[in-house]
């Protein structure tokens, strides 16, 4: 599967399960600048940071255009980042393992859940068994879009890295369609995608000049 490019159109999201709200996709959304909240039900950070930031952006900015969407993926942690997990996170607001350790700590959960909703759709990643061993194009692009400056390497370090990324996938339980289509480095990510459907910015972990950037594509 090709991965997405920044300043080009943003491709189909893969066949996601709509949790809340009705099934969309970038085509669906023409004329609007889409923020997609890219996060794990067991990750910490998405929770303490990243999905505050999207909530607010949704409520200051949902009546001028943008449009927020959320994923809940899983690259690690199989057994706790679940569909049923979701499902209980936003009906319940019920946090789980390593999310609910830390809000806890800092005092933001009451009786053991969030003390807010997640008011936009949210759908949980594509997953599926990885079959048989990775093939060459899909070691190329995972190091393309993940190892600055790889090609520059000395041969023998880039030997040994394709092997350690080969032994890498072929260890996952699951492969996240959506994780993987765009290249991500981890949760929480944040994908911005313009009125025109063009795939303006990729950003992994903390984004302080988010809200900027996406008052700037309203203005577009």
């Amino acid at each position: 599967m090709p991965t997405a490019q920044i300043g080009q159109p943003a491709p189909p999201l893969p066949d996601v399960e709509w949790v809340q709200g009705k099934p969309v996709n970038f085509d669906e959304l023409s004329g609007n600048v889409v923020l997609l909240e890219i996060f794990q039900v067991n990750c910490p950070g998405c929770f303490i940071d990243s999905l505050p930031q999207a909530i607010g952006l949704h409520q200051r900015y949902h009546t001028q255009g943008l449009t927020v969407l959320g994923i809940a993926t899983a690259f690690e942690d199989f057994d706790k980042n679940t569909l049923e997990n979701l499902r209980r996170l936003l009906q319940k607001g019920e946090a789980i393992g390593a999310t609910r350790q830390l809000l806890a700590e800092y005092g933001q959960l009451v009786d053991g859940c969030l003390p807010y909703r997640i008011p936009f759709p949210v759908a949980m990643d594509q997953l599926q068994q990885p079959q048989g061993e990775a093939s060459d194009s899909e070691i190329n692009d995972f190091l393309d879009h993940r190892f600055a400056g790889f090609q520059q390497q000395p041969a023998i370090v880039r030997q040994q890295t394709r092997e350690r990324v080969r032994q890498y996938l072929h260890a996952l339980a699951f492969r996240a369609a959506t994780f993987e289509l765009f290249g991500l480095q981890g949760t929480p990510s944040q994908l911005l995608v313009d009125k025109r459907g063009i795939l303006r910015a990729s950003k992994f972990g903390h984004y302080p000049g988010l809200e900027a950037d996406v008052q700037a594509l309203l203005r577009e």
